[in-house]
């Protein structure tokens, strides 16, 4: 560690020395309306032909040899601003750019250069532009950027009934999902009707499905950023929405003005009331609430602190009931230690739980789980020069894994009191990365994170005669371990490279490899993403996961930017995938570490994408063909096997109409072929107990899965003329009522009511979830 910290010193000194002879322009650029500070506003000497782009924060930094110079800031949807600076000393220039007005056909107002699909070098990333989000149709009229993700190419959804999706050939659980650098484990409310995103305070978000930067770690498949607004620094407004089955409310302000601002928005579904004035026992719910305020101390040092919470409730009667919830919270501090050396602190805590209750007198109990996580982060950006952009930081993760906490809720219950055993863990990453810009067609991205887990006490390890017996495990040793000390550890470097070659002003082709390591493993119930699942750390009987994926792409703008064409082809191979022996016991079992397995996946595939950015009408087409095999020892009789979310064909369609002013059209159409399942061959009879004989995992596959949704927006014309602006949100979801698979399961062949026809014969039932669901939403702005 202290040889790395050496050669991060030294290279920074040599690249200080290079520089000493240039003057540094730097500042922030935010929306002169509210303050928000801008993503990506490229800054750009017209005279070097060379430039930059803000960074998360809004920040910039160039360093030019002193001269004068012509600044030209510009942004998509924004006023674009040319500056003259005589740059003879060290510069702050903070700008507030005006969005613009035009009444020619519309151009979508988004945070990225309009030529950045073909000369950003970054590759396999979908911003995510939550303006069109909102127009197209959402399921209950509220939008959805998980949804949105969900439709791009080499992303999967996992299907109706879950917020849950796969990138890649990667599991659910391999994708790092965060909302303001706080990681969100189940990302789902109402079984994925709706996500734990609220559209109204989104300001930013981007998915990385490959050459992810070095600054991310922890998960193998992706990564899923979502900011959150600032809040108004210049006035007092909000936001309200009405909808089918949850309404909304947005509030955002100065709390000094051009100084500080506050935001501060809740939903709440209503099901339940529903349910219980027409006397249901049934009962539903889900609530979340965003909160976020920041201060502006002077331009060198800025802070911010942000929170979520949100929590789902089912109840049946008062026989079932079950519950779980996210609650995030980071506090940060953005400085500038000189000119160029840009510096963003936090300090991120998370919180995973569920709970599950049984009223009965004899099999009754309280089931509790969580998974908490706090960490210390420090990222820094060095602007060296226009060609040279170093990255480097650290980061610590301590992690408390909770499995179940049970608790009979009767004298008579069967269930006696047990805390099923904690785990815990430290995660250490420590991580550079230049961006270099070789020559005027040629960047490059490289870098390396070095990632250091340990798994520690307080525990107790047992020593198994064959861990992999988990019919009759046998203890033979065990070994206890105090708080924090180490009972095992894993070092693993994680290289990775990006590079970009234009092969003229609009066309360039792009490649990239990186490594990523996972040392959180799911402990998952089922085919079916739920959240019923825990988690478990690296251990002696779990090693790290690790990915390797190689990409390549062609990336294509036509008509001076008003389409997009994109094709990339990719490999990933996966060591140490984790698995379950067939039949495993994952639940209440003090012997879980003989139910795991660990083996390889690989998976391979192409993905297409056709996007137009300008017009009346705007949208995109993508097309993935994938294949994921996995080869796990003691699994499906060590025979390979498709991954359960392996989908060889994806499209997805989307697109927006402006009609006029007052109404604007929307459409999504999807189609994919059905994932593969494992289902029961036979039965067999043990102890008088009838248990499924399954001889092929993932050997069946569920129907093709399509959909057609629409919505329309109406807006009415008085909102010109007034603060108070008002909206009308139509929407049909799956409008041909297609019934579409969720999953099968087998049951003794019974009728439609429940009642046994014959005990000896089994049968396969599927279970599909949404008909045409029609809704309506009013949304207000003030």
């Amino acid at each position: 560690m202290t040889r790395i910290l050496i050669f991060i010193l030294l290279i920074l000194s040599s690249f200080a020395l290079r520089g000493q002879s240039k003057y540094t322009l730097n500042g922030y650029i935010t929306d002169v309306q509210n303050g928000e500070e801008l993503i990506g506003v490229t800054v750009y000497v017209n005279s070097l032909k060379t430039g930059t782009v803000t960074n998360v924060y809004g920040f910039y930094a160039l360093s030019l040899p002193a001269g004068s110079y012509e600044i030209t800031y510009s942004s998509v949807g924004y006023q674009p601003q040319v500056k003259q600076v005589n740059l003879n000393s060290d510069t702050e220039l903070n700008l507030e750019l005006a969005e613009e007005v035009t009444t020619i056909d519309e151009v979508v107002i988004t945070d990225k250069a309009l030529d950045a699909n073909v000369s950003d070098v970054n590759m396999s990333r979908n911003e995510v532009d939550i303006k069109q989000v909102k127009k197209l149709p959402a399921l209950f009229g509220e939008p959805d950027i998980i949804k949105s993700i969900q439709m791009m190419p080499g992303v999967v959804s996992a299907g109706e009934g879950t917020s849950s999706f796969f990138v890649r050939g990667g599991s659910a659980d391999q994708n790092l999902i965060l909302i303001d650098e706080a990681p969100v484990y189940d990302p789902s409310h109402l079984f994925g009707l709706f996500s734990v995103f609220n559209a109204d305070v989104i300001k930013d978000s981007e998915l990385y499905k490959g050459g992810i930067p070095a600054r991310y770690g922890g998960r193998l498949s992706s990564i899923l950023e979502v900011r959150t607004k600032d809040g108004n620094s210049k006035e007092f407004g909000g936001a309200a929405g009405i909808g089918t089955l949850a309404s909304k409310v947005m509030l955002e302000g100065p709390i000094k003005k051009d100084k500080g601002s506050f935001i501060l928005s809740g939903r709440r579904s209503y099901v339940d009331l529903f349910l219980k004035a027409a006397d249901q026992d049934n009962l539903v719910h889900f609530y979340d609430v965003n909160a976020k305020l920041n201060w502006k101390q002077n331009n060198k040092n800025r802070y911010f602190a942000a929170f979520y919470l949100g929590r789902d409730s089912f109840s049946f009667g008062d026989d079932f009931g079950f519950n779980w919830g996210n609650a995030t919270g980071t506090i940060r501090w953005n400085h500038l230690f000189n000119d160029r050396i840009f510096s963003n602190t936090s300090l991120i805590v998370s919180n995973f739980d569920y709970g599950l209750e049984i009223t009965d007198p004899t099999s009754g109990l309280d089931w509790d789980s969580n998974l908490q996580e706090f960490s210390l982060k420090e990222d820094l950006n060095y602007f060296i020069n226009p060609r040279n952009q170093l990255d480097f930081g650290y980061q610590v993760t301590y992690r408390r894994f909770s499995p179940g906490e049970v608790k009979p809720n009767s004298d008579r219950s069967i269930f006696t009191a047990r805390d099923l055993p904690h785990e815990y863990a430290l995660d250490h990453a420590l991580y550079l990365e230049n961006q270099q810009k070789l020559t005027d067609r040629f960047t490059m991205v490289y870098g390396l994170r070095l990632s250091f887990f340990q798994n520690i006490g307080k525990a107790t390890v047992y020593d198994y005669e064959d861990p992999q017996d988990n019919i009759n495990p046998t203890r033979i040793d065990s070994t206890r371990y105090d708080s924090f000390e180490t009972i095992e550890s894993y070092m693993n470097l994680e290289p990775r490279f990006s590079a970009r070659y234009m092969l003229n002003p609009s066309s360039s082709l792009k490649i990239s490899y990186n490594r990523m390591v996972q040392n959180t493993h799911l402990i998952a119930s089922g085919t079916v993403p739920i959240p019923f699942n825990t988690w478990s750390p690296s251990n002696r009987y779990l090693k790290p996961q690790i990915a390797d994926q190689f990409a390549a792409g062609y990336f294509k703008n036509l008509a001076d930017n008003k389409y997009e064409v994109s094709v990339e082809s990719y490999y990933k191979d996966i060591q140490n995938v984790t698995d379950f022996a067939d039949n495993a016991q994952l639940f209440f079992n003090d012997d879980l570490s003989t139910e795991f397995r660990q083996g390889k996946s690989w998976s391979y595939g192409a993905e297409f994408m056709l996007r137009k950015n300008e017009g009346k009408l705007t949208g995109f087409v993508s097309y993935t063909w994938s294949k994921t095999e996995r080869k796990v020892p003691g699994v499906n009789q060590n025979r390979s096997f498709l991954a359960n979310y392996d989908r060889r064909h994806v499209m997805n369609m989307a697109a927006t109409y402006d009609l006029n002013d007052k109404w604007s059209f929307g459409a999504n159409f999807t189609y994919t072929t059905g994932r593969p399942i494992t289902l029961p061959a036979g039965r067999y009879e043990y102890q008088d107990y009838q248990v499924d004989l399954i001889t092929e995992r993932n050997g069946y596959k569920l129907p093709n899965y399509h959909r057609m949704d629409f919505s329309a927006t109406l807006t009415p014309l008085k909102n010109k003329q007034r603060k108070w602006k008002s909206s009308w949100v139509f929407s049909i979801y799956n409008v041909y009522s297609r019934k579409n698979p969720f999953t099968v399961y087998t049951r003794v062949e019974s009728d439609d009511d429940g009642d046994v026809i014959n005990p000896n014969k089994k049968e396969a039932r599927l279970i599909s979830l949404f008909p045409i669901l029609p809704s309506v939403t009013y949304n207000i702005n003030f």
